[in-house]
């Protein structure tokens, strides 16, 4: 039996947030070592920061980053430890894993395979290291072996898969394993997306067992660069099982999940294996030996359980609100933010906006502790006499109700509850001598009276205007960052103001569809997160049929009536800009799912859609930041990519059209 203590360390950091960053590691070596763990396995570029965009290609960075990898080596005495950072060698930059060893560094492992799709665009920064390379980097008196190498430290076996590598078909793992590997090391930084989690879990065990080995991954957490939140995923499987899991969506700044592994029973079970043939010839290839001495462990109870939200029938519920949540607690820390307004109109998105604010300061206080959220927010001062999460709320989040004449009661009512439920302060005020006006003055301008008849759009987007400069001054006043509420599925179709509703410096359901954001709202009526509590206040936000409020009250105006039912929005989103098919595809995968639609009716939702669509682009691209939350998201700088002028889809349409007439045409020969 030879046991060895190993662990997972999750890191909240910051893009070029040096000192922050540092203290942060330092954090998480020392929690280790009290823990008496031997080898600690810290994510991807967490010497940077892994968002520095083309900062990456800076020599300052490079210089900054290498001072710091040395200013930790000290702290790393009687431990073996993984630091990621940027380094350029032979002109070019690679994304490298340091590994060191009892206060040295002893090697440097480049990334094999960069992550180039959806989010991420690594090989505009970096170069992929080739197989079985290996050359040494030359850093002032500093002589390291760096490439395709593995580590023989103390007679233990070490490798690395980082991140993307262990995502790809041909995984470095395979070749580590021929190499008689007995700990694999995965440092990464895998943003979240709804049911990824599923995903890593299934290649840390699969590569545990195929590869005969202990597996270790770490994954970045927090809202690290204001897109992209990262889950802090900790993992620990061995001989393909899972001995270890980390908690997820954390408010610390660091977390270590730690596991004992015994070398030798993995050895035995890769031994077992009839289908593993070692690379005799290849043994000694790119292995650098290191003396280090093991301590002595005792075998101890290792139990590894999930929580129950992970595995329960709400989990992309828990998710919505766990990730958005430190998503807005980190964005409200790292931009300095003195809190938040919400513009609250008692509908669906502006509510939600406003409990997912609710909702991050109870989880903050419920995991650290009311005193040490005032502290980590110390620089908001008028916070800090705070003595309940009520009070610490009023601090934080403003809610400002704006009517018009052709406001309602109901909504009132709603947002008024709402605000009550969170904790919010409220505000209302009137606009619609605002809006009045600036239509008074457009009427002199053209010589002639608006009318809705006539101009039924531009009088419904002034009232979104005209609510954006004084919610936009209240902001400005306190040092808040206003919240804009627009969902996916509008911004699909362009439904909403641009410098109205849309006005915000960030907008925490872009990324989510209307359709799901109104179960969430039943959810967290009647539910809410584990641990925490529902907000039955919101039966007055659910209980309506969703309206913009924009026209008069008479003309009974809904969302759905303007645009097609949700359900159906959503789908065709899905076909046309996830799944990239064309109207007449989207059009025959419709009608197999909406058989309660007449043709006509399916078929000019589509062409509605694909006409709203391309016509909007120029809206999406103005969209405040959003948080990215799965494989559908449309922000156009980070995930999907559409040009601001084309050709509509003029003759995708036609076609449409065409397909139409003749499916029409052959059900009145059949009658």
């Amino acid at each position: 039996m030879f046991l060895i203590k190993v662990a997972a360390g999750v890191v909240n950091q910051t893009p070029m947030d040096w000192d922050t960053n540092r203290a942060h590691l330092l954090g998480a070596i020392e929690d280790a070592r009290r823990q008496g763990v031997s080898v600690l396995c810290l994510p991807e570029l967490c010497i940077t920061g892994y968002g520095c965009e083309d900062a990456f290609l800076s020599p300052s960075v490079h210089r900054t980053a290498w001072e710091v990898l040395e200013s930790l080596l000290p702290t790393t005495r009687g431990m073996i430890v993984s630091l990621g950072l940027p380094v350029m060698f032979k002109g070019a930059v690679f994304n490298a894993a340091a590994l060191v060893v009892d206060g040295q560094l002893v090697g440097l492992v480049p990334k094999r395979f960069l992550a180039g799709d959806g989010i991420h665009y690594e090989p505009r920064w970096f170069k992929p290291w080739p197989l079985n390379h290996q050359a040494e980097l030359c850093m002032g008196s500093r002589r390291v072996p760096i490439g395709d190498i593995f580590f023989d430290c103390g007679g233990v076996r070490i490798g690395f898969e980082i991140c993307e590598d262990a995502w790809v078909a041909n995984r470095p793992g395979g070749q580590l394993a021929l190499k008689g590997v007995d700990i694999i090391l995965n440092p990464s930084a895998s943003h979240f997306a709804f049911g990824k989690t599923e995903v890593r879990r299934r290649f840390v065990l699969e590569g545990s067992r195929a590869f005969g080995t202990s597996y270790i991954y770490g994954n970045l957490l927090g809202n690290e660069s204001g897109r992209a939140i990262y889950d802090g995923d900790a993992m620990i499987a061995t001989g393909g099982k899972m001995i270890a899991y980390g908690p997820r969506f954390s408010f610390r700044p660091w977390l270590v999940t730690t596991a004992l592994v015994d070398v030798e029973l993995t050895r035995i079970h890769r031994a077992r294996m009839a289908s593993y043939q070692p690379d005799v010839a290849a043994q000694q290839h790119g292995c650098i030996r290191v003396p280090f001495r093991f301590p002595q462990q005792q075998p101890q109870p290792q139990h590894c359980t999930l929580p129950a939200w992970e595995e329960g029938p709400y989990r992309k519920e828990e998710e919505f609100a766990r990730a958005v949540r430190l998503g807005l607690w980190d964005y409200l820390r790292k931009s300095r933010s003195r809190g938040f307004v919400v513009s609250l109109s008692g509908g669906a998105d502006s509510s939600a906006t406003a409990c997912l604010v609710s909702l991050m300061i109870e989880g903050a206080v419920a995991e650290l502790g009311l005193e040490e959220v005032k502290r980590r927010l110390s620089y908001i001062e008028h916070i800090q006499q705070a003595q309940s999460v009520a009070e610490l709320t009023q601090g934080l989040l403003t809610c400002v109700y704006q009517s018009t004449r052709n406001s309602s009661p109901t909504t009132l009512e709603a947002a008024q509850a709402v605000a009550q439920e969170v904790h919010a302060r409220f505000v209302h005020w009137d606009v619609d001598t605002l809006v009045q006006e600036y239509t008074r003055r457009v009427s002199e301008a053209l010589g002639r009276e608006l009318s809705w008849d006539r101009d039924d759009l531009a009088l419904q987007n002034i009232q979104a205007r005209a609510r954006a400069p004084g919610v936009w001054m209240l902001a400005n006043v306190q040092g808040a960052l206003l919240l804009s509420t627009s969902n996916r599925s509008e911004a699909a179709v362009g439904y909403a103001t641009m410098d109205g509703d849309t006005a915000g410096g960030l907008c925490p359901i872009a990324g989510i569809d209307k359709a799901f954001l109104r179960r969430w709202l039943k959810w967290l009526q009647t539910r809410g997160p584990e641990g925490g509590r529902p907000y039955p206040a919101l039966q007055l936000v659910t209980a309506q049929v969703p309206t913009a409020e924009l026209r008069p009250p008479q003309r009974r105006q809904t969302d759905e009536e303007d645009l097609m039912p949700y359900d159906v929005l959503d789908a065709i989103e899905r076909l046309a800009i996830r799944d990239k098919r064309d109207p007449v595809e989207c059009f025959e995968l419709l009608r197999v799912e909406f058989k309660q639609y007449s043709l006509e009716q399916l078929a000019a939702w589509v062409q509605r859609f694909f006409t709203l669509w391309s016509r909007n682009q120029w809206k999406r691209e103005r969209y405040a930041p959003s948080f990215h939350l799965d494989d559908e998201n449309l922000d156009p700088k980070t995930w999907c990519r559409f040009p601001i002028l084309s050709g509509g889809f003029q003759r995708e349409l036609r076609r449409l059209q065409e397909h139409l007439q003749q499916l029409l045409a052959q059900e009145k020969n059949a009658s």
